[in-house]
């Protein structure tokens, strides 16, 4: 399959350079650091063994990409708006775009704007961060959950999951609800509290308040999700994700990044839509509405000097 990587940060560097490290057929947007790529290569620094490529094919307008099977979209989603423009010449009746975001309602909301196409939740489990041009650092993990939104062509679905095992990315299908649910775990209680103390993952559970707070916050993600009908999670997952926390390398997430360097922060995929899909069905999360707001206060605040 040919594959188009829209995104190319730490986590499409990485995924879209796996891919190409084992023979994949894979084409590379890229923006700032096109040149410095197109003439030194893509360099990953690996955990589990770093590789280099040499001549990775790279592009800097999606109308020079031919079209693609797959495209594998690792934009922030604070960059969503991007995608009507980016997408159109890339597709072809049946591909599919595997949109790897955080947060909740990505996918309800590009299928408004592309009401035929194929969509799939990405919710990878990874820390990375990239690190200067053409060089991604891959500290830990790096799986992948994929959850089918409307593809109805699952032998495309079937070949992206064995195309990532073969490319040693472990990959696995779930239910649409509970990839973007069991990713919301996690990443609705460290990437805001990161941010909101500035801090890093290990630093909040070594602290018991802050650890307690993660905790609770984590029970409230899951108390949500089963209101909207999530299967399969229940409260010994919030102890499964902190255990997990707690083997990572110490981490700033991509929230705190944003903040770090004053960029616009997710907060609406991440939070508010999560927040209100509880709320259509009557129930609140009160400790993640705090954060919420105070994310919107320390957004607004580095913001609005710019």
């Amino acid at each position: 399959m040919k594959y188009a990587i829209i995104g190319t940060g730490a986590v499409g560097s990485y995924y879209g350079g796996k891919l190409a490290h084992a023979g994949c057929d894979v084409h590379f947007l890229l923006h700032s650091d096109y040149e410095y790529v197109n003439l030194h290569g893509m360099q990953i620094d690996s955990c589990d063994g770093s590789f280099h490529l040499d001549h990775p094919q790279v592009y800097h307008d999606t109308a020079e990409m031919p079209q693609a099977d797959v495209v594998i979209v690792a934009l922030k989603t604070t960059r969503n708006h991007l995608l009507k423009q980016l997408l159109p010449p890339l597709l072809h009746k049946e591909t599919l775009v595997l949109l790897i975001q955080n947060g909740i309602g990505p996918e309800p909301e590009l299928q408004k704007q592309f009401p035929e196409l194929y969509l799939a939740a990405g919710l990878a489990f990874i820390c990375s961060s990239k690190t200067e041009p053409g060089r991604v650092n891959h500290q830990c993990y790096g799986s992948i959950n994929i959850g089918n939104y409307s593809c109805k062509n699952l032998q495309v679905m079937e070949r992206l999951i064995a195309d990532f095992n073969q490319a040693g990315v472990k990959a696995y299908e779930v239910e649409y609800h509970e990839a973007r649910w069991k990713k919301a775990v996690w990443n609705m209680s460290f990437n805001g509290m990161t941010v909101a103390l500035n801090t890093q993952t290990d630093q909040l559970l070594a602290n018991p308040a802050t650890r307690e707070l993660i905790h609770r916050q984590m029970l409230e993600v899951i108390g949500a999700a089963q209101a909207v009908g999530v299967q399969n999670i229940d409260d010994s997952f919030a102890d499964r994700m902190i255990e997990m926390t707690l083997n990572m390398t110490p981490y700033s997430p991509s929230m705190k990044l944003d903040f770090d360097f004053h960029r616009p922060m997710e907060i609406e995929y991440l939070y508010s839509h999560a927040i209100a899909e509880a709320h259509s069905v009557g129930y609140s999360m009160p400790c993640l509405e705090m954060l919420e707001a105070e994310l919107k206060f320390i957004e607004a605040s580095y913001l609005k000097s710019r």
